[in-house]
């Protein structure tokens, strides 16, 4: 029987095929967040008025060399080694020679045979994965086509080949009916293209992988990494191994080129495996090593579309760049950019899960960002429980956040105010209503709790003997819920505890208010 294929064109492999994998490699390409260009002094910004951020070196104009900005390489060993890569102690540039409108050199400087990083890995953690996916599932491929084991405990791991830098080309704009311009600010924006090998087997992890990269590679300030926006681009090379008649059969590669979402990637590597299976029967293509098609995701058709093939390596005609010497990367540079690193997502969870007791879901949305994790951890350390700490900051603090449209970075509050609140509640000087209130006014005003309990007068009233007179009080004005509550409705205590909270204007403790409420009612 042939595996179950993923939602696209309508298509039923034929009794012939035993069954199919999907063969999928990734190469993305990522913008870094320098201040200044790959080899030139110009900003390193996007938007802004076309054709204003550009010199003689970005432009490729005769005479200008370019150079090597450290920072860059510094941001590309930073990203290297947060995907788990080895940095070369020796490296250079090449050019490779292709056309587009918008490359104005004609050329583009990039790694070939030396690049930066190499042999890194990234695990994707199953329970982001279909249950079909995962170990046991009918679509589960236990190992990799080059014979390394995938899993690793509850990870499957994804392998990097490679990471190396370029520079990025400039964008062409298709407006005003026929015509076109070509905006060169984007040219010389240092990239990093980051290449697996053929290790993800659905259209699924295709995605889940590239939201794991996004995520490692924000942590640790290498990109914006916003799609939308062009700082993060996906490019997925596919084929399919059918079984048929005890034989195995490679579909010829094609390359999805420039997709910018999760969703397309995702969609596209579902469509294209249809497409291929599709082909295979109708249309059988040999499989060549060095042979690829060039497609593009049209996503308001939701199809793969052909734009050109290609043959090998040699029709971008590599040699080495004569205006950049190739250099050496020190020991001591190599330390600098590892202690940028730090302690990444899916560590932070696992530590959270089992330091603070969160569920996934809540260690999930905590470590979104590292300024919320930090912002989380700082507050938990402070807090008398930082269980409770994490609720404030998931159910009261995030909702805020994005009432106001602003980020972590941005609020008027600290990690002290949270957790002097949660002490407030724990040490039984305010009741969680009133909580909510002193939250509310310390987004409001940036005041500690402390202050605003003291300026609102919201202490809790402890005394038995105040505490008492309001559950006697209650008792006498509501003698026929007390009548229901003996003649066996029991959920008539919680309304008559909600009287008594009234009555005391919330200042109550609430368990004491519990305790004497009980005691009087004999239950």
């Amino acid at each position: 029987m042939p595996l179950a294929a993923p939602a696209g064109i309508g298509y039923t492999a034929s009794m012939s095929i035993e069954k199919y994998e999907v063969v999928i490699g990734c190469e993305i390409h990522c913008q870094l967040l320098t201040k200044t260009k790959a080899f030139c002094a110009c900003e390193n910004r996007a938007g802004g008025m076309s054709n204003t951020r550009v010199c003689p070196v970005c432009l490729g104009l005769p005479g200008a060399l370019p150079r090597v900005s450290e920072g860059y390489v510094e941001l590309g060993a930073v990203a290297g080694m947060a995907l788990n890569c080895s940095i070369a102690p020796f490296t250079k540039f090449d050019r490779k020679h292709y056309f587009y409108p918008d490359l104005a050199k004609g050329f583009q400087i990039t790694q070939y045979d030396l690049p930066l990083c190499r042999d890194g890995w990234v695990l994707l953690p199953f329970r982001n994965l279909p249950p079909e996916q995962r170990p046991g599932g009918s679509l589960f491929r236990p190992v990799n086509f080059a014979g390394d084991p995938c899993v690793q405990g509850d990870y499957r791991r994804i392998r990097i080949e490679r990471i190396h830098l370029e520079e990025d080309a400039g964008k062409s704009l298709h407006i005003e009916g026929n015509h076109s311009y070509i905006d060169y600010n984007r040219c010389g924006t240092p990239l990093i293209e980051i290449v697996t090998k053929p290790d993800i087997a659905s259209a699924e992890e295709a995605a889940l992988f590239m939201q794991t990269v996004q995520e490692i590679l924000r942590y640790v300030g290498a990109t914006h990494g916003n799609l939308e926006e062009g700082n993060m681009r996906c490019d997925v090379n596919i084929n399919l191994a059918v079984w048929e008649g005890g034989k195995t059969y490679n579909t010829p590669i094609s390359e999805i080129k420039n997709l910018n979402s999760f969703r397309a990637i995702r969609d596209a590597c579902a469509y294209e495996t249809k497409r291929q299976l599709a082909e295979f029967e109708t249309d059988r293509q040999p499989f060549s090593a060095g042979f690829k098609r060039t497609m593009g995701w049209d996503d308001a058709k939701g199809e793969t579309v052909i734009q050109r093939t290609k043959n090998s390596f040699v029709d971008y005609r590599f040699v080495v760049e004569p205006d950049i010497k190739p250099f050496y990367v020190s020991e001591d540079f190599i330390r600098r950019a590892a202690s940028q690193v730090g302690e990444l997502p899916e560590a932070k969870r696992i530590r959270f899960k089992k330091e603070f007791g969160l569920s996934d879901f809540d260690a999930e949305t905590l470590t979104q960002s590292r300024a919320l994790a930090l912002w989380f951890e700082e507050a938990a350390r402070l807090s008398a429980d930082p269980k409770k700490a994490a609720n404030w900051i998931l159910t009261e603090l995030l909702a805020a956040l994005n009432q106001k449209e602003i980020t972590i970075e941005e609020v008027n509050i600290t990690p002290a105010h949270i957790a002097g609140l949660v002490n407030a509640v724990a040490e039984g000087r305010v009741t969680s209503k009133q909580a909510k209130d002193v939250f509310a006014a310390m987004l409001e005003t940036g005041k500690t709790p402390e202050g605003i309990i003291a300026e609102k007068g919201l202490s809790v009233e402890s005394g038995a003997g105040a505490i008492e007179g309001y559950v006697d009080q209650v008792l006498a004005e509501n003698p026929g819920p007390v009548e229901s509550l003996r003649n066996g409705k029991s959920n008539v205590f919680g309304w008559l505890m909600g009287q008594v909270m009234k009555k005391s204007g919330g200042k109550a403790n609430p368990e004491t208010a519990r305790k004497i409420l009980g005691e009087r009612l004999g239950v």
